[in-house]
C-alpha cells in the first residue's frame, strides 16, 4: 500500500544486503533522499556468497536425486553400447559448470537489485562505510582507504550482515579447509567432504553434497543433527542422511583441522581422527560490526558484537536502526528484509507493525526440507504455552505416494480450548512452499476449524494440512 505522504528526510544505509536493500526501497517509496553504501555488491553476502548460490547448488542436488530416483517411478535411462546392448548411464556432476552457473545467477540477481535501486532514485556508493557520530556516514571509496565521502542523514540504518566464524585450530585456507563462501571455487566434486557443524548451514551443505555424489561425514557436537529444531524433523533428516550413506558422528566435537597436503585430518576431542579430501567449517557466524563506529555513536551491543534492536529495528540511539544478521533478532534473509522496511516506516512516520518472533516462518533447505512457524512442540512440553499437537505422516498422502515420497510429515500445533493455530512443522519436498497456509493461519489467528473449511486440491500435498486440522476438530472449545 502506498503512503499518502512524501518525506523530506534523508536516509543513509550501510550495507546493501536484504535488510539494506528493502530499507532503501521503502525509504525511496516514501520520498526520502536515500544513499546506500555497499562494499561487495547490492544484495550483500546473502545474494553473492550465501543464500542465492547455496540454494542454487541445492537445486542442482535435488535434480540429481530426481534423476537417480526416477527408476522408482518406472522411468529408466539407457544408452546403447557398441554391441547394441543397453547400458545404464550414471549421473555425473560437472561441479565447475555448476559453480560457474550459480555464481553467475548470484551476480545477475545482484545486478537486478542494483537496477531496482537505481530506478527508485537511490544513490549507491561502493566502499567501506562507518558511522561518524549519530548523523553521518563516512565512506572509504579509494584503494587503501585514500578517498573519502561523507554522507549526512536524518536516519541511519546499519545492515552489515555477518561472516563465517573461524576457529583458531581450524583456520580456513580456501583450498582444503573451507568456509561456505569458499566452496564455489572447487572445480571437482570433493571425494570425501567432512562437514564440521550440524546446524542449518552444515546440514544443508551435507545434504547437498551427499546428493551430488560425494562421500560425506557430518560431525555434530550434539546428540542430533539440527540441535534446537523439532526433534521429529531432525530424526527424519538423520534417517535420510544415514540411508544415503552419510557418516553422522553425534556427540563429537572437532578440536583441530589440518591440511595434510592431499587431504584433511580432523582430530576430535576424544582423540579420534577423521580423514577426508576437504573440510567445510560450518560453526556459526560473527556480525560484521567491528570498527564501524557503533560504540562511539552510543549504540548498545552484545558481547558477541550483535546490535541490540527492538521490535521496530531501532537501536539504543533514536535515529539509528539496524537490520539483519548483525542484530540480536532472527538471522534470516526474510527477517532482514522485514526489519529494513519496518525500520524505515517507523523512522519516517508511516504505519508500522512491530515484528513478532512467533510469526516468523523459517526453512531448512535439506532434502527433504524442514519448514517451521510459530510455537513448537518443545514449547508445549516445557509449559510455555497450553497447546495440542497433531502429526500426520506424509506417506499417507495420495499425492506423496504418486510422487514416490517416503519421508516427512505435517505437524500442526493449536491452542488448547480455542483451537487457534499457533504453530506448525512440515518436513517434505518444497516444505518452504507448503508452510505458507499454516503461516497465514498463525498470522491471522485462525482456528483449526476455519482452516479445515478451506478447500485443498485433491490430490495435493497441501491436503495433508487439511487432514491434520480436520483431525483436530475434537479439540475442546468449551473455554473459547
Amino acid at each position: 500500500m502506498s503512503s499518502s505522504f512524501e518525506s523530506t528526510q534523508s536516509v543513509a544505509i550501510i550495507g546493501g544486503g536484504p535488510g539494506g536493500y528493502e530499507a532503501a526501497l521503502a525509504a525511496a517509496q516514501l520520498g526520502a533522499q536515500v544513499t546506500v553504501v555497499e562494499r561487495a555488491g547490492v544484495g550483500g553476502s546473502a545474494v553473492i556468497t550465501d543464500v542465492v548460490p547455496s540454494k542454487s547448488l541445492i537445486a542442482t542436488a535435488d535434480a540429481a536425486v530426481a534423476i537417480s530416483e526416477a527408476t522408482d517411478l518406472g522411468v529408466q535411462f539407457y544408452a546403447k553400447g557398441e554391441s547394441g546392448k543397453p547400458l545404464k548411464p550414471e549421473v555425473a556432476i560437472n561441479l565447475a559448470a555448476v559453480n560457474k552457473r550459480l555464481l553467475s545467477l548470484a551476480r545477475q540477481q545482484s545486478d537486478d537489485m542494483r537496477a531496482s535501486l537505481a530506478e527508485a532514485g537511490v544513490r549507491i556508493i561502493t566502499g567501506e562505510g562507518r558511522l561518524e557520530s549519530g548523523n553521518a556516514v563516512v565512506v572509504s571509496t579509494g584503494p587503501g582507504g585514500t578517498d573519502f565521502d561523507r554522507i549526512e542523514a536524518d536516519t541511519l540504518v546499519v545492515s552489515v550482515g555477518a561472516s563465517p566464524r573461524e576457529l583458531p585450530t581450524a583456520k580456513p585456507d580456501g583450498v582444503r579447509i573451507l568456509t561456505w563462501t569458499q566452496l564455489y571455487d572447487m572445480k571437482e566434486l570433493p571425494p570425501h567432504l567432512i562437514v564440521v557443524g550440524s546446524g542449518v548451514t552444515g546440514a544443508e551443505f551435507a545434504s547437498a553434497y551427499m546428493n551430488l555424489g560425494a562421500e560425506v561425514t557430518l560431525i555434530s557436537s550434539r546428540d542430533q543433527v539440527l540441535p534446537g529444531e523439532d526433534r521429529d524433523a531432525a530424526a527424519v533428516l538423520e534417517k535420510v542422511f544415514k540411508r544415503g550413506g552419510m557418516h553422522v558422528l553425534s556427540k563429537s566435537r572437532a578440536d583441530t583441522v589440518e591440511n595434510t597436503g592431499d587431504g584433511v585430518r580432523v582430530t576430535l576431542a576424544d582423540g579420534r581422527t577423521v580423514e577426508g579430501s576437504h573440510c567445510l567449517m560450518a560453526v556459526g557466524s560473527i556480525p560484521n560490526t567491528a570498527g564501524i563506529g557503533l560504540e562511539e555513536a552510543g549504540v548498545q551491543m552484545t558481547e558477541s558484537g550483535h546490535i541490540r534492536v527492538n521490535r521496530v529495528a531501532r537501536t539504543s540511539v533514536p535515529n539509528i536502526y539496524a537490520a539483519g544478521d548483525c542484530t540480536t533478532f532472527v538471522p534470516l534473509a526474510s527477517v532482514a528484509s522485514m526489519q529494513g522496511r519496518t525500520a524505515v516506516f517507523h523512522a519516517l512516520g508511516d504505519a508500522v507493525i512491530p515484528l513478532e518472533r512467533r510469526r516468523i516462518t523459517a526453512n531448512i533447505f535439506t532434502a527433504p526440507e524442514i519448514a517451521t512457524v510459530g510455537w513448537q512442540e518443545k514449547d508445549v512440553e516445557d509449559g510455555l504455552i497450553n497447546g495440542v499437537i497433531h502429526k500426520l505422516p506424509l506417506a499417507a498422502n495420495p499425492r506423496a505416494k504418486m510422487m514416490g515420497i517416503r519421508d516427512g510429515f505435517v505437524k500442526v500445533i493449536a491452542r488448547q480450548g480455542s483451537g487457534t493455530v499457533i504453530g506448525g512443522v512440515i518436513v517434505a519436498p518444497r516444505a518452504s512452499e507448503l508452510i505458507y497456509p499454516i503461516a497465514i493461519a498463525v498470522e491471522r489467528r485462525m482456528t483449526v476449524d476455519q482452516v479445515s473449511r478451506v478447500f485443498a486440491v485433491y490430490p495435493s500435498l497441501t491436503g495433508s494440512i487439511t487432514d491434520a486440522v480436520r483431525a483436530m476438530h475434537i479439540v475442546d472449545h468449551s473455554d473459547a
